[in-house]
């Protein structure tokens, strides 16, 4: 009896201590020998967080970790707030308004790489593959589509090229006009798909300088920065033709009837690594048990996502106004494993949004390679860098460590099977699952970038040549 009442009494403290954690910063972890507790023995620093995110439906993770009780499970009590564009959501968190966000995979990249605001950022949770389309104006479509080849069905062939879109940027020229075309942010993953679908059919997508930070030397295409929500309203007002960006976005575009997807990231670049979840490096330092809790709770809403039955429950969760807020039929055409293309051409597209599963949340450093040999490529890393140069800068940012300590925990405590990690020295093979079959090879990042008719080319002695 007298073991009990100490039980209790501890367990009050605890309780008291977390709900005071506005002045102190350290929760009491409670040992309880009788049953296994449904969260780890962690002690965390910073139980109260705030983070960050753009209304996207990639941003789930978050959002089901906080609705479904992931985070408190944790003893983390968490705050999701939107935020304007990825510019802002980068200062904020540098600035340590915000103590993480989901984020550009090229965002923490391009900090630690020197384009852009600079400041040590990393992730430690990859949030998921692929959720990215292309979509073009119906004016562009009825030019392209002549060039399309179709099924029997009378449909067209997917994956489409951007050669269909040539003579239409020809056609525009001879007009006087520039083509012009949105991404959402210079270091996106759209900015770098849209150049890579653009540059596999010869079309040069621009250039970036030291000097010249718009990206547009020498383009055939002119990209310029539009945030996700307003993509379709731009489009509409025709101050652009076309945009790569994540849905519901694209989809919102053949709901309204003002364009057609041409085609995803899953075709450019299958199972691509999209958004990630980053910190700043000074806040896992200081709050090392907090960040890994964090982690837990982000795995667990990726594995719930991916379960069989759950999209439709999360559809109705991020078409809440303070998520997405995007309505539930035009979420539930992609976050259900269908993307349409033009209105009526609906297809099975499962693995589209990918949360957990091909080992979605491990932040491989092969994948954060790509993204610096894409600034590469494109001039936004303005020299020449050494092979090893590469792997040594994404180890700075890329956290597997934090990662599978998180999964390791997880795998204590019954939430996920040893089986499910994956056995990785942080580099996924070679693959050719791009576009134009070339082959990525993220041990031989130099090689690939010379791999490449348009782009910035580095030859032996280490002189960057521009083709």
């Amino acid at each position: 009896m007298k073991k009990l009442h100490v039980n209790i009494m501890m367990l009050a403290v605890a309780m008291f201590m977390v709900a005071c954690g506005g002045k102190k910063e350290k929760s009491i972890a409670v040992s309880d020998t009788s049953e296994k507790e449904t969260s780890s023995e962690l002690l965390i620093e910073k139980p109260q967080l705030t983070f960050g995110f753009i209304k996207l439906t990639d941003m789930a993770p978050l959002a089901i970790a906080k609705e479904k009780g992931f985070f408190e499970d944790e003893g983390l009590f968490v705050s999701v707030e939107a935020q304007s564009n990825w510019k802002n959501v980068l200062d904020r968190v540098i600035d340590g308004q915000l103590d993480g966000s989901h984020m550009l995979a090229g965002q923490p990249i391009a900090a630690g790489a020197g384009f852009g605001r600079q400041a040590e950022l990393v992730t430690p949770f990859s949030m998921d593959l692929n959720g990215n389309g292309i979509t073009v104006s119906n004016d562009v479509w009825s030019k392209m589509k002549p060039n399309v080849p179709v099924g029997e069905d009378g449909k067209p062939i997917h994956p489409i090229s951007a050669e269909a879109l040539k003579p239409v940027i020809d056609g525009y020229k001879n007009d006087g006009k520039p083509f012009k075309m949105g991404m959402v942010f210079p270091v996106s993953t759209h900015n770098y798909e849209i150049r890579y679908w653009l540059a596999a059919a010869g079309i040069h997508p621009g250039m970036y300088s030291k000097d010249n930070i718009q990206g547009q030397i020498d383009a055939d295409v002119l990209l310029s920065v539009t945030p996700p929500p307003q993509m379709p309203a731009t489009l509409e007002a025709g101050t652009i033709y076309g945009y790569c960006v994540g849905e519901p976005w694209n989809q919102q575009a053949v709901f309204k009837g003002i364009g057609v997807p041409v085609t995803t990231n899953y075709d450019i670049w299958k199972n691509n690594p999209e958004k990630v979840f980053v910190m700043t490096k000074k806040f896992i330092e200081k709050y090392p048990n907090t960040a890994v809790a964090v982690t837990k709770a982000l795995i667990r809403a990726g594995k719930w996502l991916d379960a069989p039955g759950n999209r439709k429950e999360a559809v109705k969760i991020l078409s809440m106004p303070e998520y997405v807020g995007a309505d539930e039929v035009v979420l539930a055409n992609s976050m259900t494993g269908t993307f349409e293309f033009e209105k009526g051409d609906k297809r099975q597209m499962p693995d589209f949004n990918v949360f957990y599963r091909y080992d979605a949340t491990y932040p491989f450093y092969s994948d954060g390679i790509w993204f610096l040999t894409q600034m590469r490529r494109w001039g936004q890393i303005p020299e020449s860098k050494p092979a090893e140069w590469y792997h040594e800068k994404i180890k700075e940012i890329y956290r597997p460590d934090i990662w599978t300590k998180a999964a390791n925990l997880l795998v204590e405590e019954g939430h996920l099977e040893a089986s499910e990690l994956p056995k990785t020295d942080g580099y996924k093979p070679a693959t050719t699952d791009f576009i134009d079959g070339k082959t990525y090879d993220a041990k031989d990042p130099v090689g690939y970038i010379n791999s490449f008719s348009i782009g910035n080319k580095e030859n032996s002695e280490g002189v960057t040549s521009v083709q």
